[in-house]
């Protein structure tokens, strides 16, 4: 049984990174030629000149926050597919409603990587209970199943008796679906005394997966990944096992994409280890996504996965990169509070910390600085002021004393 699902996995770093940043001109331009709402965001871009990392982070962000709007300025999909709409496989819906495409072509979101290192190979029955109408979970995770070999029995969700049943009856040994539905299935089949021990590997994903629910299915000798992905990008990143079963910390970054981690509210990248925003550029030439802002907050994690792949890591889902927060009935936002932190060197880092005193909603900017005074923090109280038109505090603390967590703002005002 092949360990990895091609050599790209196995490259050397270096090598990786050289192809991708070789790649990234000519994608660039493809989008900008095929895809009107990336002519328009990347105007001003030289294709050829976007040939290194940070050449990448001058780029604009485009955040998924802002898809609605996109699409609603210019229907159905913003103008950033480079496939006309005619020629694609499907166009999904997602709440919003934003609409998201899928190309003809075989494993078009790029699953089976993620499939492979969970142990799905040819000739496995798949029940696959992500949801198959409007949204494209569903459909994602199929087409990587079918890309290996497998059959995939699309069962979708709910009716968890049947799922039951048809799991028994064909003697299905893999899943595909939230870990949630997976563990409301193991219930039915033991309240309804079915025996469904042919159930031996899953992946899950959408949410998620406490260590207990993991543990609790390996006792029953069911092996459980999960993986990340995105309706708009396809796979992001996926976890491993060694040959023992022991799951490997973090999830590695697929091979189709430049993964990078940026400060919330900005395009900039943080340095290895620090919590910030998941942006991705895919090279999917139907929908070359260029600086995509997921609104999801992860990490870098040193060093290559045990597993052997060698592919940058991350930690996996920590939370979300979009902390808006309505202050005495103003927005106050990330990239506000990172203009405030531009006009002033001192500040390595901050947070605005949003409270109550009196009753009254309270904003006070923790900064790490080297030396604070009050003059520096006269001039901080006036930027706030100007950025956000509302009034704020600052306090000074040492380096090193905010939480790595990626947030930017904390709202820890408490409602009865």
């Amino acid at each position: 049984m092949a360990e990895y699902f091609d050599k790209l996995e196995r490259r050397d770093p270096q090598q990786r990174e050289e192809a991708l940043l070789a790649a990234l001109a000519k994608h660039i331009a493809h989008a900008k030629a095929n895809a009107p709402g990336f002519a328009r965001i990347l105007k001003d871009v030289d294709p050829a000149a976007v040939s290194s990392r940070e050449a990448l982070a001058r780029l604009p962000v485009t955040r998924k926050s802002d898809l609605k709007d996109l699409q609603h300025a210019d229907r159905p999909l913003g103008g950033l597919n480079a496939t006309p709409l005619g020629k694609l496989a499907k166009i999904f819906v997602s709440p919003g409603p934003v609409y998201d495409p899928e190309g003809h072509g075989k494993d078009w979101w790029r699953t089976a990587r993620a499939l492979h290192a969970a142990g799905f190979r040819a000739g496995d029955l798949v029940a696959n209970t992500f949801s198959y109408h409007f949204t494209p979970a569903g459909s994602m995770l199929e087409s990587g199943a079918i890309a290996l070999g497998c059959a995939v029995v699309p069962t979708g969700i709910g009716q968890t008796e049947m799922q039951v049943a048809t799991i028994a009856d064909l003697g299905a040994n893999a899943y595909i679906g939230t870990p949630s539905f997976l563990k409301l299935i193991v219930e039915k089949a033991d309240d309804t005394k079915t025996n469904i021990a042919c159930l031996k590997k899953a992946m899950v994903g959408a949410e998620y997966l406490p260590p207990a629910l993991r543990e609790a299915m390996r006792a029953r000798g069911m092996a459980v990944m999960q993986c990340y992905a995105t309706a708009d990008l396809g796979l992001i990143a996926y976890e491993s096992a060694m040959p023992d079963g022991t799951v490997n910390p973090g999830m590695i970054a697929d091979e189709g994409i430049v993964l990078e981690i940026v400060r919330p509210g900005t395009g900039e990248p943080v340095p290895e280890g620090e919590v910030g925003e998941v942006v991705v550029t895919s090279f999917n030439p139907d929908y070359p996504l260029i600086r995509f802002g997921t609104g999801d907050l992860s990490a870098v994690l040193p060093g290559p996965s045990p597993c052997g792949r060698t592919n940058v890591r991350i930690k996996g889902w920590m939370g979300r990169a979009d902390q808006t927060t309505k202050v005495k009935a103003m927005f106050v936002t990330p990239s506000q509070v990172a203009e405030v932190v531009r006009r002033h060197r001192e500040i390595r880092k901050a947070r605005l910390v949003v409270d109550q005193a009196g009753g009254q909603d309270r904003m006070t900017l923790h900064c790490e600085v080297a030396d604070g005074g009050d003059a520096l923090a006269k001039a901080i109280v006036e930027s706030i002021r100007d950025v956000t038109k509302l009034r704020g505090e600052v306090e000074f603390v040492k380096s090193g004393t905010l939480p790595n967590d990626g947030k930017v703002i904390d709202d820890i005002r408490k409602y009865e």
